[in-house]
């Protein structure tokens, strides 16, 4: 079985979101840069991330402040989210069941999927880290997906491009392809994927079949 990681790996939402994010922390405070924002949030859960985010600025989100940035963030989807190239044409040449696992939330993950034309390719099988008590680097997600999906852990792949979701694989007993595809990418974090357990890195989609064959 495979296990698709959603942002950075199947749409193009990272730079969109991550710039979002370094700029509402720095209004808020404290200055980040976008790289830093990569380095910290990259794959984190909502919850993580919003516990690391009320430790820099030294107070904690209210509700409606919390609603109005995802409102604002899905309005830039609307606007510029695209798929991650080739992604659609490689799913559809691999063999076997599949699923989404993401740290998004429910809403933004089928929003970011509809709006892509990818939901077709998952649904229902869509995987938030609001589901499980704890979100990747911890294995509890792709666990919840492959017992859900009926798979074994040692059978089924996973494509990320976080190590953080990597290191969840790898604590999960499954193998982990990592991408590096996605405009936010650098050999940086391809290297960072290798050392957190990846099994193979790419950079474009339309060599995942062949990989996962050799995996398999």
């Amino acid at each position: 079985m495979l296990i698709f990681d959603c942002d950075g790996v199947l749409v193009d939402s990272e730079l969109i979101a991550c710039s979002l994010l370094a700029e509402k922390i720095t209004l808020l405070g404290r200055p980040i840069s976008l790289a830093e924002t990569m380095m910290r949030f990259l794959g984190r859960s909502l919850k993580d991330a919003t516990i690391e985010i009320e430790e820099l600025i030294g107070r904690k989100f209210g509700q409606d402040e919390g609603k109005a940035d995802a409102q604002r963030l899905m309005e830039q989807f609307a606007r510029e989210l695209q798929p991650v190239r080739g992604v659609r044409n490689a799913i559809l040449a691999l063999p076997g069941s599949r699923c989404v696992a993401s740290s998004s939330s429910p809403d933004r993950l089928r929003y970011s999927l509809q709006i892509t034309g990818l939901l077709d390719l998952f649904d229902p099988h869509v995987f938030s880290a609001t589901q499980v008590a704890q979100g990747k680097p911890a294995p509890d997600l792709f666990l919840l997906a492959a017992k859900t999906c009926g798979a074994q852990p040692q059978h089924c792949i996973v494509v990320e491009d976080s190590p953080a979701g990597v290191t969840a694989a790898m604590a999960a007993g499954m193998r982990a392809v990592g991408f590096i595809g996605a405009s936010h990418a650098t050999p940086e974090l391809g290297e960072r994927l290798h050392a957190a357990g990846a099994a193979v890195v790419i950079d474009d989609m339309r060599y995942l079949p062949e990989v996962v064959a050799g995996l398999a």
